[in-house]
């Protein structure tokens, strides 16, 4: 009987995939001869996408055991709760596309993930953290640190208001290194004051963020700046965050942002470090039982100096891109952006309590506060309602996460 419901539901998995991509075709070619460009807009896209990945997945799914499959059905309820904000972003996005059938297009999907790119790499960053039991409050001032560096040293000659006024046109490189070497030195601070202290990263890392700040802000006080917004970008150091691939491909086809597929690479780089590596394994191992950790011979201090690092290493990334992507920066850039990063990484299902976190599931929960916030914009929710939304959904989030480990 087990046998039979795993089979069930692969078929079911497979049937709709292919029905949704049926459906996502007779409407495309119908769309224009019935009238329905400007009410349905790309939703056979959408369609057609969805259905080949339902498809795909139902037909590559294995076949669960006899014990397996009980298990799963046991664990439907398990399954919901786990899954309660995602299936509440699906309500909403078919809330908004009703309201507003304009969010149907490809071009809200790709704006989507380009406003999600620079968040994932930070989220990645701020997810070691939070796999040893953490956090790291410093991360948003990281990225207002390296907005500024990079931005300083990267104005054309001609700009009236110049950081540098003698400085020469510099290559690329020097400046972004120059940003993340400054990120991983802070980074470095906060591994070797949690580790050798062993402090709790909260307290380290509010620390840390105090000092960023301070030092940011001073940095952008120098005259002749005196802490006026830096602008002038380069053209080819702007483009490191706005340059479109494939653009004018087809008719209407703004093209895919340079920053989405920089942050699908550090994606699959992080995936291999977390699941690939001696390192990644330590870093779960250390989460979920420092002591156990210890007794079996796991270099603490260094991996916990090397998890600041690494991380801080993506805050710097993230910030060199939305200087880049903005064309400008000030000391104010990242404010906040930690407890986005934080609450994203706990909605995909980043323990609080350390050692359990997946890529995939940061990934989701980058896609699902973007898409929430993005959505209510497009509705025209009040800015304050946004932020009472938001709050909402994080603590719903990590009420579902506490209450979910307590009972293991």
């Amino acid at each position: 009987m087990a046998e039979k419901t795993a089979s069930r539901s692969k078929r079911l998995m497979t049937t709709g995939g292919i029905v949704c991509l049926i459906l996502g075709v007779i409407l495309y070619f119908l769309k224009a001869p019935m009238g329905l460009n400007r009410k349905i807009y790309d939703l056979p896209v959408f369609l057609i996408i969805i259905g080949i990945c339902f498809a795909v997945r139902g037909f590559m799914a294995k076949e669960k055991t006899e014990e397996e499959a009980a298990l799963a059905g046991k664990t439907f309820t398990e399954f919901l709760t786990n899954n309660a904000i995602l299936l509440a972003m699906l309500v909403l996005v078919v809330v908004i596309c009703i309201l507003q059938p304009r969010f149907m297009q490809i071009r809200v999907a790709l704006d989507i993930l380009t406003q999600s790119s620079p968040k994932l790499i930070m989220a990645l960053g701020i997810c070691f953290a939070l796999l040893i039991a953490g956090t790291d409050l410093s991360a948003g001032r990281m990225v207002g640190l390296a907005a500024v560096i990079s931005a300083s040293m990267m104005q054309t000659a001609t700009y009236a208001n110049r950081f540098f006024p003698d400085l020469p046109q510099l290559p690329l490189w020097i400046p972004i290194a120059a940003a993340i070497a400054a990120c991983m030195l802070f980074g470095a601070l906060n591994g070797f004051i949690v580790a050798k202290y062993e402090m709790h990263p909260f307290i380290a890392t509010l620390a840390t963020q105090v000092i960023i700040y301070g030092v940011c802000s001073l940095y952008f006080d120098m005259p002749p700046n005196n802490s006026q917004p830096i602008g002038g970008i380069r053209p080819d150091f702007a483009q490191i965050g706005q340059l479109r691939l494939f653009n004018g491909l087809w008719k209407g086809f703004p093209g895919i942002s340079i920053l989405i597929p920089i942050a699908i690479v550090i994606c699959i780089i992080i995936w291999f470090i977390l699941n690939k590596t001696v390192f990644g394994k330590n870093v779960y191992a250390i989460g979920g039982n420092r002591e156990a950790a210890v007794v079996a011979g796991i270099n603490v201090f260094r991996n916990i100096m090397f998890i600041f690092i690494l991380a801080s290493l993506l805050y710097g990334i993230a910030g060199v891109l939305e200087a880049a992507r903005t064309a400008g920066a000030t000391n104010n850039y990242g404010l906040g952006y930690e407890t986005d990063a934080i609450a994203a990484c706990v909605v995909g299902g980043v323990s609080m309590s350390g050692g359990i976190g997946k890529v995939g599931g940061i990934v989701m929960g980058v896609l699902i506060f973007t898409v929430i916030q993005y959505g209510l914009q497009f509705i025209n929710v009040s800015p304050m309602w946004q932020q009472v939304i938001k709050g909402v959904i994080i603590a719903v989030a990590v009420a579902i996460d506490m209450t979910k480990y307590r009972r293991k």
